[in-house]
């Protein structure tokens, strides 16, 4: 009887199976790695620090709010001395220099004297005279102060008439058109509240708590209307003769962030609204523009800048890409920005070997190190081109040659995947700064400008209406522009609130005047330089 048999399968071999088990292990391997990535990117963003520098030479951090004093104190930092060129006497009747830019404080002047009964020679008892004298300057800080300012407008008829004739005529002195016609707020009491607000963060209950403790009964409701009537009324049609004269630019920026709308017809009070931010480049004229929307859909920048023609600095966001006759220009700072947070929760380096994030921040890095040398030399458009050209773009040539390279070895989902895929999918914009010197290699400046009301809606948190919304985007466009143009927001507030309302608004030329760029700006309005001595 013969012996049954199974058939026989083919056995996997070893060498396969060793295979199969090593490309298993490489990828739990990376996976495990994209955990721990994702684990230190979460650490980092709730306990660590939200700059980007990844080292720092004085081993220094950002100074919390609430210690700030203690870290900030440096008994061996001199005080700067008060010379008399800074200073002007109170009863100094000549005017004062502007054109030097000296900050020409006022002075008074308190002398101490011994009494009579003292002023006796202890010795030999005869008279003491002066011999000479010592000083000392100290700063006198006087709070804001309050009056009430009447205006009596003489009303004048004639008495003849009065007696014998049939309509007796009356004249009115002239006085300035108001700023707020019947309300009690001044050019410069708007201006003031405003400043608070928009400046310096202070929302107007704040400003209403403040006011009473001076006895003034000013209502956070009349401030407001205060705020819309001036922005409305006044500072409109300027800013909108700001967008006229940005149009006309070769190079602008452009940005967004997030605001909250309570009452917003048809919308949720938990809705998303924004804040849109454009302004002119370096090589123009200072000017910031806010623009508030309900939404972050490309068609409003699309609608904003319709007549413009140029070059737009953006993100990487797509929105922009509606815009139409515009040529993109990419922002190495948000492509080195990836690279950061992947280096965050990057594995830790073996030895002084850098990681591959570390790799990339480090070649970013060269192109900024090439602009500072172009900064520092003062170079003019053309000149900016041609280093960059010769310098810049090998760098930026070989930078993306590199991130090809090692892209199949990362994870698409990793951090440091993303921040490949960022600079990749936006190669073209980021090659743009390379092909005219009036370009900036980053968003920079339209970050910064932005900035004022980042931090601002962490004060105030939401703006209660559209209308609200509005009324803010026109105000910050004229005090970010002011501060751009270095002038004195408040200042120059109150020159706009004084001037204005007496000025035929319907001439654009009229307006021109009153730009915050503008050479007819007194100069009172602006910032004086200080001598450093």
């Amino acid at each position: 009887m013969k012996k049954q048999t199974t058939p026989s399968h083919p056995k996997t071999s070893n060498n396969d199976r060793i295979h199969e088990l090593e490309k298993r292990n490489e990828e739990l391997e990376a996976l495990v790695s994209w955990y721990e990535g994702q684990f230190k990117q979460l650490q980092t963003e709730k306990f660590g620090r939200s700059s980007e520098k990844m080292n720092t030479s004085d081993g220094q951090t950002e100074l919390p709010l609430f210690n700030e004093v203690e870290i900030t104190q440096d008994l061996a930092h001199e005080e700067p001395q008060l010379n008399d060129s800074d200073l002007v006497s109170s009863t100094q009747k000549t005017k004062r220099n502007r054109s030097s830019h000296e900050p020409n404080l006022p002075v008074e002047k308190v002398t101490y004297h011994l009494p009579e009964t003292k002023q006796n020679c202890e010795s030999c008892g005869h008279d003491l005279h002066i011999m000479t004298t010592e000083t000392n300057r100290t700063l006198e800080i006087i709070p804001a102060s309050v009056k009430v300012i009447e205006h009596v407008q003489e009303v004048y008829a004639c008495r003849q008439c009065q007696e014998s004739g049939i309509e007796t005529p009356i004249i009115k002195a002239s006085k300035p058109a108001s700023v707020y016609p019947k309300s009690m707020a001044s050019a410069s009491s708007m201006a003031y509240v405003l400043t608070q607000k928009y400046q310096s963060g202070l929302p107007l209950y704040r400003q209403e708590q403040l006011f009473k403790q001076q006895g003034i009964p000013l209502s956070r409701q009349t401030m407001a209307n205060w705020a819309v009537y001036g922005a409305d009324q006044w500072l409109s049609p300027l800013v909108a003769q700001m967008k006229a004269k940005m149009m006309k630019e070769a190079v602008l920026h452009a940005d967004e962030t997030s605001v909250q709308v309570l009452n917003e017809e048809g919308r949720a009070a938990s809705s998303t609204s924004y804040m849109w931010l454009y302004r002119t480049g370096q090589t123009s004229f200072p000017c910031a523009i806010y623009d508030y929307k309900t939404t972050r859909a490309g068609k409003h920048p699309k609608e904003f800048l319709q007549d413009f023609k140029g070059f737009l600095h953006v993100d990487g966001y797509a929105g922009y890409h509606k815009v139409a006759n515009v040529k993109l220009s990419g922002c190495w700072a948000h492509a080195r920005r990836y690279f950061v947070k992947a280096a965050k929760s990057a594995p830790k380096k073996k030895g002084e070997l850098l990681n591959l994030p570390e790799q990339a921040v480090q070649k970013i890095g060269q192109l900024y190190k090439i602009e500072k040398e172009i900064r520092e030399l003062n170079l003019n458009s053309e000149e900016c081109h041609q280093v960059r050209k010769e310098k810049s773009l090998p760098i930026v040539e070989a930078y993306f040659e590199w991130l090809k390279k090692i892209r199949p070895t990362v994870l698409p989902k990793s951090p440091l995947g993303e921040a490949i895929v960022y600079s990749l999918n936006q190669k073209d914009a980021l090659l743009t700064p390379f092909s005219d010197g009036r370009l900036e290699i980053d968003n920079n400046l339209a970050e910064r400008s932005i900035k004022p009301f980042v931090i601002g809606r962490k004060n105030w948190l939401f703006s209660n209406s559209m209308k609200g919304a509005d009324t803010s985007a026109l105000i910050y466009s004229v005090i970010e522009s002011a501060k751009e143009n270095e002038l004195k927001p408040f200042e120059y507030l109150t020159y706009l609130f004084e001037k204005m309302p007496n000025t035929n608004l319907s001439d654009q030329q009229n307006l021109d005047q009153f730009l915050p760029w503008s050479k007819q700006i007194p100069n009172h309005c602006r910032i004086e330089k200080v001598n450093k001595h």
